[in-house]
């Protein structure tokens, strides 16, 4: 090969390279910080390889932003209870960022939920007390409870998700809004949808379903078409979990 040639990739690769640094330095969150991701079961499935906090990660680490997560979704939880987590399992980790997904189970778990105006408040008081704290926030609007918008569960839905549409304006917080690309990823796929197009069973995200929430993220970290296409090309790196197999029975 020439030594004009090797110039002129050195060359080729040093712009892109100087492109990928130019990018990273415009995005909110930066190299080096620690992103608390808040949450529920969804959350705590995502911090698995191919989750969606996995895979937000790995797609900043692709656009030169090497961030750190801290997992913090527990199976079940509402806003009450991640209220009282919030200093034990985010703030005293001393995070730059949190994401919070919170909304599905105050709606799902019915008399064992939490009514509107309550979850009202304690979602004001995370986002006061991640911010006293000096903790950035990103809002997640709550993704749909089963994969029908017209059912009574997500029209319940409704007014949680305009409430943390208005708050993360009022706060001055990013927000991904994480509901309404799932409603529109369903509404694309149209009457020929056969099944669950982005959960397992309704609720919990499959593959599909944390990609489209690992890009919502990202975009509403300022990821644009580029960034994210290279991204997802990221994840096509990532093993596939081995599936255990099944013990035959004696």
């Amino acid at each position: 090969m020439s030594k004009t040639m090797n110039i002129g990739r050195m060359v080729t690769m040093a712009v892109v390279m100087g492109s990928t640094v130019a990018l990273a330095a415009e995005l909110p969150v930066k190299d080096g910080e620690k992103i608390a991701f808040m949450g529920d079961s969804i959350t705590a499935a995502g911090a698995k390889p191919k989750g969606y906090v996995s895979l937000t990660i790995k797609g900043l680490e692709a656009n030169g932003v090497k961030a750190t997560a801290i997992p913090a979704g527990i199976s079940g939880h509402k806003s009450n209870q991640m209220l009282a987590r919030l200093e034990k399992d985010v703030l005293s980790k001393k995070p730059d960022w949190m994401t919070l997904s919170c909304g599905v189970n105050d709606v799902w778990h019915g008399a064992k939920g939490v009514s509107l105006e309550d979850y009202k408040v304690n979602i004001t008081k995370i986002v006061d007390q991640c911010q006293a704290a000096g903790v950035k926030v990103m809002i997640l609007t709550a993704t749909m409870i089963k994969e029908a918008q017209t059912n009574d569960l997500n029209q319940k839905l409704v007014p949680y998700n305009e409430f943390l549409r208005t708050l993360a304006a009022e706060k001055k917080c990013l927000l991904a809004d994480l509901n309404a690309d799932m409603q529109a990823a369903i509404a694309k796929a149209g009457p020929d949808k056969k099944g669950n197009l982005l959960t397992s069973d309704g609720v919990h995200m499959n593959p599909a379903g944390n990609e489209m929430m690992a890009l919502g993220v990202l975009k509403a970290f300022g990821l644009n078409e580029e960034q994210l296409e290279k991204a997802k090309k990221s994840w096509e790196a990532i093993p596939t979990p081995a599936v255990p197999e099944k013990k035959k029975s004696k």
